[in-house]
């Protein structure tokens, strides 16, 4: 039955003393009487407002003053400071005495109190206007909202739920209570009185249909709200009900003569009582969801959105007999599409209230069943707050019913553990806990937890633990592993009883025995979980970096440490006894002594167990050549080497003996291979290098003097940079700097010979070395105070420059087919591909930061950055890095370097191709699209990259036109096409600078190539138009961020200039950062493409030291002196400007008759033709004329970009290529900036 309820309010004039009444007028498509006075009427949608209009009310009676809380009757005069708005912004009375005040006054006068009351949602929405009494007496709601709307402020698009500060969060808070208090309050008589609930309902329905958001969003709030308000008097009323109904039976149940009859019908008629509110409250709550949640919960705003779901939500739970079933669990369940990330996670949370409470989840089946897949497909939400919760509410799904999801289910969200982010892997280690480690039997449970070790709970789950590792296959993220389960599986994790028994006992009868990678992955895990109870924070790369610790943390550090000390420095030498042969597992356990608390070996009286460890640890470096093994063994040694424990005597001397043994033996095999000569065999090398490897380890982390400086590169490194710590750290004397600029200076010689070596493994390490010497020792030495250090400054010269780089080109930039075919055959195909990709791009950043810190000339940067797109996938991000740096450091001498590797690329393309040029091929388009990215790199600051931009413009024009034509001038020069590239720069000019490239373009130009239209002078033509046309699109102001005005209106008059006017501060800024200044830095000259000689044919080595100069000077006055002194130089465009001056004052005024240099022509085409005044170019402009060229942005409008929002990705973590950690473990002796 269809039923269109209109609801108009009335007053009847007979009546003084009466309050309102409210007329239902019903139009029933099925009832032909209405049922007036038969009993309360029911509700439909009362913001349907009816035709007619409402009938006139009786002014109000003048109570005269204020009410007792203080708030004044709206009278037409404005917003009172009392008002109820007021009254709750300020937050300063409690709400309970505000809504009492109100609804006595309500009592007293109900217009008036309604009027408050409606103002109050008026004003709550950000209008300023006021509703009075003729209006709430004459007018329907809809006619009211569209006056208000009429004097809302378009100034600003704020409203109080959208202000920003304290004060307005505490309104939102403020606004929502009042509106529940005021239900509360008014639930047992005024809520039922037909008109004060009605007309609450229509105003805000009518509120909620507005096109004004302010509106929309306020009245949504609080039409949620009252229904949540609604819901509570409804749960009452059903609880109420219930009790009624069971003292009804009770007392008919008695036998006749203890039955009280007046009881029974006292119970009845209260019964009937509460049905019929019951009835009214469900009409009521009918009409807010049908009027307005069923609209609002697919409204265009998010805000509005999110309200409806966290209501429903709260309503499903509060009410779930009338509420938590299909038809509104629906809307939830359709709004988990949203694409809007806050109502995914509203959507989220409202799942998680319900299916906390397991009692609920019988009526949750249908909806699980229907939006189980949507659910989990959330856990890998772009927005990690919604993944959070996602991955949150499938464990509680999980919890409420174990079948309710697949194996297939519980695996998309097995992965998610190692995620970087660690709030997403902490929520998917918790369902991995209640997934695999949760038990669920008591009996078994209780007896179990009498056991201890391997027998214990935990001895099946560290099994099983491991296995999910094995499986998972990610071997290098157990820290990840750990890290996720760390919250909610401690007692797990820090079981290292039963980890040891595992370990070294063997397997009782029946039990699985540990195979070698359970037992490789054990020790991994247990060490990881070592660390984490040690250091008491996430792995690298969880986090942003370590917090402070609160007390309570701190202590469960400590107790931690102390329980893992006793036991593990009593297990570890019976591990490593164990496992002294397998170097992974060695290597792991070395890594345990640095999470102990030393002080335990003397204090508890274990020397024997730091003897036992120490002759471990030389085992195990007599076995092992891995370089892994012994770093760790070296690393062990310095840990217990530390001064602040008593044990460090008896560390100390068992390392000197082993070093002292490991040089011996080094010099005996070293004497016995040289007496061999070509005698020796496999075993004498291996002698020599297995204790060179040995020694190498160990000089890393201390400083001896080592007698071995050209046969081993690393440890002749190691010991200058030691050596270089030495100098710093004490007084330079002059003889120590000149004696190590000379061993400096011949291992860098020596590392260039390297270069051309036939080993593979020799150049990649001779090039690592080469520049991070070139970085350690190169101009930034000398900062922070360290002049005397000077001596030891090396600057490259350009053939050591030259080697670097086309080793680069060589071993960095090769094609992956190659690459394929020197590992044929191998079974860790791509395990190598991979290891060999890590290393080219180690190789490349090495050599960028010798570009980024003008180590290497920038040039050499054009043959890295032209390979930007073919080789994007491998190394964008460390190019573009480079590309970034490069462009801090110095704009033009960048975009020189940019336009250079154009050409490079151009030039190959010709010598590949010919000169005639597909310029539709795809190997054209390759070299446009380099251009456009980088283009696009420059940003959106015109004037900071304005005199970059012009320089690059200079250098293609002159490369297009450098070389003639051999046939003749009548054909167009063989470059003429790179013209098309330099086009995807040109958006990158400013108006003004436009001109001045397009006047420099005409120097070479003759009159010929202006009239030709052929295809292949297409390129020019297209320049030119790029150039002509370009400056009409460029309507946004780069100083002021504005729009410029029309056309017609920055046109000058013919007939003379206008009055000067006194400049803005706006064209000051413009004039005065670098249009008229003289003293700006020249742009460098034309860049030459370095000679390129690969390595790969290079046979003879040369020898390097006569290349190195000692260091760079310059007389004053030389040269170089006048190439970077910046008083002595114009940039470009100043020479452009003062070139075009010069012109005009021997050529008269009129511009476009006569050109100097040579290049007289007509100018014809479209500058022929355009009827505007030609602006003259601002940089050839007097003062007068710059005023007259800014008139153009006179009206403008400030444009507002947004921030940027860049989608966070998730994918494994790369090493910082640019970390200074990758020259050195400690860099804080030099004092060098990195990035």
């Amino acid at each position: 039955m269809l039923i269109n309820i209109c609801i108009t309010l009335s007053r009847d004039s007979s009546n003084d003393g009466q309050g309102d009444t409210v007329s239902l007028s019903m139009s029933v498509s099925e009832l032909d009487d209405s049922g007036e006075g038969k009993g309360k009427k029911k509700r439909g949608r009362p913001g349907k407002q009816g035709a007619a209009s409402k009938k006139a009310r009786r002014s109000p009676v003048d109570k005269g003053g204020r009410r007792a809380n203080g708030v004044a009757h709206q009278n037409g005069e404005g917003t009172d400071p009392s008002t109820l708005f007021e009254v709750v912004k300020q937050g300063k009375s409690a709400m309970q005495s505000v809504i009492d005040d109100w609804i006595e006054s309500y009592k007293q006068d109900r217009d008036l109190a309604l009027l408050d009351l409606i103002n109050f949602f008026i004003h709550c929405s950000g209008c300023k206007g006021t509703v009075r009494i003729e209006m709430f007496r004459n007018m329907q709601n809809a006619e009211i909202i569209r006056k208000m709307t009429e004097e809302f402020d378009e100034d600003s698009g704020d409203y109080p739920l959208t202000m920003a500060g304290p004060q307005w969060k505490k309104f939102r808070y403020n606004f929502c209570e009042f509106i529940m208090v005021l239900v509360r309050q008014c639930q047992y008589s005024i809520i039922y009185d037909e008109y004060m609930m009605d007309t609450v309902i229509s105003l805000l329905t009518g509120l909620s249909d507005s096109q004004v958001r302010a509106f929309r969003h306020t009245s949504t709030l609080a039409a949620m709200k009252l229904m949540t308000a609604l819901v509570n008097v409804a749960l009452n009323l059903s609880i109420n009900q219930d009790n009624t109904q069971r003292q009804y039976e009770a007392e008919r149940n008695k036998v006749a003569g203890k039955r009280a009859n007046e009881k029974l019908e006292l119970l009845l008629e209260k019964r009937k009582e509460l049905q019929e509110n019951q009835d009214e409250i469900e009409n009521m709550m009918n009409s807010i969801f049908k009027g307005i949640f069923v609209h609002r919960y697919r409204d265009a705003i998010a805000e509005i959105r999110a309200i409806c779901i966290e209501e429903i939500g709260v309503w499903m739970k509060l009410y779930s007999d009338a509420f938590l079933n299909d038809s509104y669990l629906k809307y939830v369940g359709w709004t988990l599409h949203d694409r809007q990330g806050e109502v995914r996670l509203k959507c989220l949370k409202a799942l998680q209230t319900l299916y906390t409470n397991r009692e609920l989840y019988p009526k949750l089946e249908l909806f699980t069943n229907r939006f189980k897949d949507r659910i989990v497909s959330m856990t890998l939400d772009k927005e990690y707050d919604v993944a959070v919760e996602a991955i949150r509410l499938v464990t509680l799904i999980l919890h409420g019913s174990e079948d309710a999801l697949s194996n297939e289910d519980c695996e998309n969200v097995y992965h998610l553990v190692y995620s970087a982010h660690r709030p997403v892997a902490v929520a998917a280690g918790e369902f991995l806990h209640r997934k695999l480690f949760s038990r669920h039997d008591p009996q078994a449970e209780e007896a179990l937890a009498k056991r201890r070790g391997r027998n214990s709970p935990n001895g099946n789950l560290i099994r099983m633990l491991v296995l999910f590792f094995l499986e998972s296959e990610l071997h290098e993220h157990a820290a990840y592993l750990v890290d996720s389960l760390w919250d909610s599986s401690q007692d797990l994790l820090k079981d290292w009883d039963c980890m040891v028994e595992l370990l070294l006992e063997d397997p009782l009868q029946g039990e699985e025995v540990l195979g070698d990678r359970h037992e490789s992955a054990l020790i991994e895990l247990m060490v990881c979980t070592i660390r984490q109870a040690a250091e008491a924070h996430p792995p690298v790369g969880r986090g942003t970096g370590k917090r402070v610790l609160t007390a309570k943390e701190k202590k469960t550090q400590i107790d931690d440490k102390n329980r893992l000390t006793e036991h593990l420095i009593v297990a570890l030498p019976m591990l490593l006894s164990k496992y002294q042969t397998d170097a992974e597992k060695v290597a792991n356990l070395l890594q345990v002594p640095q999470y102990f608390d030393l002080e335990v070996y003397s204090s508890g009286r274990m020397e024997k167990h730091l003897d036992a460890l120490l002759k471990q640890i030389r085992v195990v470096v007599d076995k092992h050549t891995e370089m892994e093994v012994l770093e760790a063994c070296s690393k062990t040694y310095s840990i217990l080497c530390s001064e602040e424990y008593t044990i460090m005597n008896r560390v100390d001397i068992a390392r000197s003996q082993l070093i002292d043994e490991l040089m011996d033996r080094f010099a005996h095999s070293v004497e016995d291979l040289l007496q061999e000569g070509d005698e020796a065999d496999d075993d004498d090398i291996y002698n020599v290098l297995s204790t060179l490897k040995k020694l190498t380890a160990f000089h890393k982390s201390f400083r001896f003097v080592l007698y071995i400086a050209v046969q081993a590169l690393q440890c002749s490194h190691y010991s200058i940079l030691w050596q270089l710590v030495k100098i710093t750290e004490g007084c330079q004397s002059k003889d120590d700097l000149v004696a190590l600029r000379r061993v400096v200076k011949s291992f860098l010689a020596v590392c260039q010979q390297c270069l051309s070596n036939v080993n593979t493994p020799v150049k990649e390490q001779a090039f690592m070395l080469l520049c991070d010497l070139l970085m350690i020792f190169s101009h930034q030495l000398v900062t922070g105070g360290r002049d005397a250090l000077q001596p030891l400054v090396f600057n490259p010269d350009s053939t050591l420059q030259n080697e670097l780089l086309n080793f680069v080109l060589d071993h960095v930039f090769i094609d992956q087919d190659d690459e394929n075919q020197s590992m044929e055959g191998d079974e860790e195909d791509e395990a190598n591909k991979i290891e060999a990709l890590h290393k080219r791009r180690n190789l490349l950043a090495a050599f960028s930061k010798l570009i980024i810190y003008d180590i290497v000339d920038m040039p050499a940067a054009a043959d890295i950055f032209k390979q930007y797109m073919k080789y994007y996938n491998d190394y964008g991000d460390i190019i573009k890095e480079t590309l970034s740096k490069a462009r801090q450091m110095d704009k033009i001498q960048c975009a020189k370097t940019l336009i250079l590797s154009l050409q490079q690329l151009f030039n190959e393309l010709i010598q590949d191709q010919g000169p005639n040029l597909d310029r539709t091929s795809s190997h054209v388009s390759g070299i446009k699209e380099l251009a456009r990215r980088f283009a696009l790199t420059f940003g959106l600051d015109q004037i900071k990259t304005r005199e970059a931009v012009a320089t690059l413009h200079k250098d293609g024009i002159e490369f297009a036109f450098k070389v003639p034509n051999p046939k003749g001038p009548e054909y167009p020069p063989p470059n003429l096409a790179f013209l098309e590239v330099l086009c995807e720069f040109s958006s990158k000019l400013l108006r003004q600078d436009k001109k001045t490239v397009h006047s420099y373009l005409e120097k070479f130009m003759t009159e010929y190539m202006m009239e030709r239209r052929e295809d292949v002078w297409l390129p020019l033509i297209a320049y030119r138009n790029s150039l002509l046309t370009g400056g009409d699109d460029d309507r946004l102001s780069v100083t002021t961020g504005a729009s410029s005005t029309s056309k017609a209106s920055t046109v000058r008059s013919k007939r003379g200039r206008p009055p000067q006017h006194k400049r803005r501060p706006e064209e000051e800024a413009v004039e005065g950062s670098w249009v008229m200044r003289n003293d700006t830095i020249q742009t460098p000259g034309a860049l030459h493409t370095p000679q390129l000689t690969s390595t790969a044919l290079r046979e003879n080595p040369r020898q390097a030291a006569d290349h190195i100069p000692d260091q760079d000077s310059s007389e004053p006055g030389s040269e170089p002196d006048y190439m970077h002194n910046p008083q002595m130089q114009m940039s470009w465009l100043d020479q452009q400007k003062m070139e075009e001056v010069n012109r005009k004052e021997r050529g008269g005024m009129n511009y476009m008759k006569s050109r100097s240099g040579g290049v007289r022509q007509q100018v014809r085409g479209l500058m022929e033709d355009d009827a505007e005044p030609i602006f003259e170019d601002v940089m050839m402009s007097s003062r007068g004329q710059l005023e007259d060229m800014n008139e153009e942005f006179e009206d403008t409008m400030v444009i507002d970009l947004p921030a940027s929002r860049n989608r966070r990705e998730r994918a494994e973590l790369r090493p910082d290529f640019f970390d200074s950690t990758a020259i050195m473990e400690d860099d804080a002796g030099f004092g060098m900036q990195m990035f």
